[in-house]
């Protein structure tokens, strides 16, 4: 099931993919909001179609086009206990100070949101790298 929201005029175009980060200030007094903002903070989303509408956009200082997403899986690292496909987990950036770890922008990098709660899509069948010594399983989640 696809989404509604706006993109720029340079973003709107099928196949672009983009992590929603929430709103802005500016968008708290926009008449367009309920249609724009109707995503979850920290999800990948990539644009399925676009639609022939636009709006005018304080955001973007442009217009915006009115595209449909689709939420797209992304590469996380869970316990790996609950990496079972189809279940439910909840997931956000783990306490790591260790940049130097293969797995650091999908396990601790500001990419990821606080705590979000993914569906498991695909489990990765090996032991992901942990530098402090915690047993991760790499999955594929939406």
């Amino acid at each position: 099931m696809s989404d509604i929201t706006l993109l720029s005029q340079a973003q709107a175009k099928v196949g672009f993919e983009f992590v929603y980060v929430g709103a802005a200030p500016v968008c708290r007094t926009c008449p367009y909001r309920h249609a724009c903002l109707t995503l979850d903070p920290g999800r990948r989303y990539s644009v399925t179609h676009v639609r022939p509408v636009t709006h005018p956009c304080a955001l973007q200082e442009t217009s915006a086009a009115v595209v449909e997403v689709q939420a797209v899986a992304r590469v996380l690292v869970v316990e790996s206990q609950t990496a079972v496909v189809g279940s439910s987990v909840e997931t956000g950036r783990y306490g790591c100070r260790r940049m130097d770890c293969a797995n650091w922008d999908i396990c601790s990098g500001p990419s990821l949101p606080a705590k979000q709660r993914f569906r498991i899509e695909k489990v990765h069948p090996d032991a992901a790298e942990c530098r402090i010594g915690r047993t991760l399983k790499r999955v594929e989640a939406l």
